[in-house]
């Protein structure tokens, strides 16, 4: 495959006035303007987020404690504290919002933040599930919204400096690479369902998710290991490192193949996502030698020995050598004899931070670094390698109707069983 030319990677990265235009008009705020923006979801990281893009106007979650921190944090006015997200969606003085709820939230708060002209950044995963991201990333085109993807890699000079290496060929031609997300997390034991606690609005942070009671291992932070709210560790961390290696890999498309196995074989409690995974995805391109692409994850949740001793990280492998980086901040090349030599990128790329880079997109009008057509790209791998372990079999994908082929079962996993009855939340097309 002909290797892009650097003029094209920095194109590709958003660097400066060559970064990639919307294909329709953008309600652009002035370059001197102030964006006001909203945070939805006011835990750890939707505060840390907030003071990132420099504080917000709103804050909102339906936990009251929650709710009053980030606003005595972030200095919000008591009231601009809501726990209805829809009372920041209706205000027209707010330009964008943060959404860092729990992933069941990220999509249909996203979609409806789009529908009333808000511009988004949507901490990772961007999507529950499959359907939910293609309808938010159609959400982002129709309105024409800046939508940034919470994968702050895509801003990182040192990474886009690799990249650029591995574009202009310091390893060869680039067929190969393999993500991994090793750590131990907590055990989150066994619990029964029990009355939520008097300062949470539960049936507001269900929102269109299946209900289910409150059950204290399933509510803060520990959502991430439930079916009905999160997407496991492949999607809370996993989601960075798969993103990176696609980067790294020059993939721009979904993988037509997915293998996987997986399952529990460390953490005895309730969670119901593996702590350990080894996926496998084929990225057909046009079918001939030398265009498709293979991409290895692995995942175990339980141990602290990684590769280069580095919990999360990737490595691509090349026809003349191999490359190693991680979102830490450590790079490092090898040759075909796996002999480390030394390597930088010339006049690499100077990339605004995450937050800033979704502001200065807002005010110019062109699409951010992690747009969010490039966050479903990572997040499809994610819905994907977790359905390939669900059903216990590999699957056949077409990229173009984004359906799994000849399996019904593995198919209705591509999107959710929402709320009987319905709820305001579930986004058109959501099933």
């Amino acid at each position: 495959m002909p290797r892009d030319s650097r003029r094209t990677f920095l194109r590709k990265v958003g660097a400066g006035a060559a970064a990639l235009q919307w294909s329709g008009a953008v309600n652009v705020i002035g370059a001197n303007g102030k964006v006001v923006v909203g945070l939805i979801g006011c835990g750890g990281r939707g505060k840390k987020v907030a003071e990132q893009m420099g504080g917000v106007a709103y804050v909102s979650d339906p936990d009251e404690e929650r709710l009053a921190d980030a606003a005595k944090k972030l200095d919000v006015k008591p009231a601009n504290a809501v726990t209805d997200l829809r009372r920041i969606l209706d205000d027209k003085s707010v330009d964008a919002v943060i959404i860092a709820t729990p992933d069941h939230w990220h999509a249909p708060a996203a979609i409806l933040a789009c529908e009333a002209g808000k511009h988004v950044y949507v901490e990772k995963p961007s999507s529950h599930n499959l359907r939910e991201s293609r309808l938010l990333v159609d959400a982002a085109r129709r309105y024409n919204r800046v939508v940034q993807h919470g994968t702050q890699s895509r801003s990182s000079n040192m990474m886009a400096g690799a990249v650029q290496m591995l574009r202009e060929g310091v390893i060869g031609d680039v067929l190969a690479a393999k993500a991994w997300n090793i750590q131990r997390r907590k055990n989150i034991g066994h619990a029964q369902p029990s009355e939520p606690p008097p300062h949470v609005d539960y049936d507001m942070w269900v929102g269109s998710a299946e209900f289910v009671p409150f059950q204290k291992n399933r509510f803060h932070y520990q959502w991430h290991w439930w079916y009905n709210f999160g997407t496991g560790d492949i999607g809370n961390d996993g989601t960075h490192e798969i993103d990176y290696a696609l980067w790294g890999l020059g993939v721009e498309a979904l993988p037509s193949k997915i293998a996987g196995i997986g399952g529990k074989y460390f953490h005895d409690d309730d969670q119901q996502f593996p702590d350990t995974m080894t996926l496998a995805f084929d990225y057909a391109g046009d079918g001939t030698i030398g265009s498709r692409r293979h991409l290895i994850f692995e995942m175990r949740i339980w141990s602290k020995n990684a590769p280069y001793d580095i919990d999360n990280g990737a490595e691509f492998y090349g026809t003349n050598g191999k490359m190693f980086f991680s979102k830490r901040g450590r790079l490092e090349i090898f040759d075909e004899r796996n002999r480390k030599v030394e390597g930088r990128a010339e006049n690499p790329p100077e990339l605004l931070g995450h937050q800033e880079d979704f502001i200065d997109a807002i005010k110019t009008g062109r699409k951010p670094n992690a747009d969010i057509e490039i966050g479903h790209r990572a997040v499809a791998v994610v819905h994907l390698g977790n359905i390939a372990c669900r059903v216990g079999r590999s699957l056949e994908f077409d990229a173009k109707t984004e359906q799994i082929v000849g399996d019904e079962e593995a198919n209705r996993l591509l999107s959710r069983t929402y709320r009987e009855g319905g709820h305001w939340a579930i986004p058109e097309g959501g099933v």
